[in-house]
């Protein structure tokens, strides 16, 4: 644990316009420094996407052994992938940040697959491909498996995760839609890696040697409560500062800026869930899995701290 210098939770938008100062939010946690009794904890927002990957990477030069958590699928379904003649999710990146990504977001484009908006191609309804008998087609691997085995991990959470469903990829309007945000934030990683960020499952993911980025499922660090209630929120991170050490003495203006938006209080929450599981993280390895190659994987707390996966 005295390796991880740094945690930082971001909780990210797929907003294209000024919507991104407001909605995209990060959680900073350092490591004691020489002397002090306590970590570091900050919240920031007020950045786009650029300006904040940009800030990741000066901040990485200045605390290299860093982990950063972003909460957008780093992937589509293999069959996507091998569809558009793809081997790697690194290499579908290459294909959204090339324009393909901007035009499957477009309401004129005529893949329907992608639903949730309205346009000349879409009615905004999920397509019968994906219902009934063919729905798991709308999901990664690590979606169909993720509630599954963060349940036998931590069975204690189980009435909390319990009808938190995981969301499709192919969704890119409507509540929970998470489509728009990978698809803007997938060019991204490729700007990460190029700083010389390990990107998990697909990178080596060797901490001792320079920042991490790994895939998150907020709700699963929550649990169930109502983000989008101010008293809700303000009662969450009262009691988990009486239960959890980490959460206590938190800075009164970190605190106020959590309860502040539902964004802020996801950036606060994954950073120190991610921070008071920051072991884990030396359990994680590349994967060798063809389908986890393509795909990608979710990091969760509890689902790699028993024994490092064989993937």
């Amino acid at each position: 644990m005295a390796q991880i210098q740094r945690i930082v939770g971001v909780d990210w938008s797929g907003d294209k316009g000024p919507g991104q100062r407001k909605k995209i939010w990060a959680g900073v946690w350092t490591a004691p420094q020489r002397g002090a009794s306590r970590a570091e904890v900050r919240l920031e927002g007020g950045r786009t996407r650029g300006e904040l990957i940009e800030w990741l990477i000066a901040l990485s030069h200045e605390t290299p052994r860093m982990v950063v958590g972003f909460d957008f699928s780093f992937s589509f379904p293999a069959w996507f992938l091998a569809e558009h003649g793809v081997t790697s999710a690194p290499e579908f990146w290459q294909r959204v940040a090339d324009g393909d990504g901007e035009r499957w977001l477009h309401e004129e484009c005529a893949d329907a697959r992608f639903w949730g908006k309205i346009g000349v191609n879409r009615d905004g309804k999920k397509p019968a491909e994906f219902c009934g008998e063919h729905a798991h087609r709308m999901l990664r691997k690590a979606e169909s498996l993720l509630k599954v085995r963060a349940l036998i991990a931590n069975p204690e959470q189980a009435a909390k995760v319990a009808g938190i469903a995981p969301k499709s990829v192919f969704q890119i309007g409507g509540a929970g839609a998470v489509g728009t945000a990978s698809l803007r934030g997938m060019p991204c990683l490729l700007r990460l890696r190029e700083a010389g960020f390990r990107v998990w499952p697909f990178d080596r993911p060797e901490i001792t040697h320079g920042p991490l980025v790994v895939e998150i499922y907020t709700r699963l660090m929550t649990g169930a409560v109502i983000k989008s209630s101010e008293p809700a929120r303000r009662a969450y991170l009262a009691k988990k500062g009486r239960e959890h050490v980490i959460f206590a003495g938190l800075p009164r203006s970190v605190l106020a800026k959590a309860r502040s938006s539902e964004d802020s209080f996801d950036a606060l929450v994954t950073t120190l869930m991610m921070a008071e599981h920051r072991a884990e993280f030396t359990n994680l390895r590349q994967t060798k899995d063809p389908i986890f190659r393509m795909e990608g994987q979710t990091w969760a707390p509890g689902l790699f701290s028993a024994e490092r996966p064989r993937v």
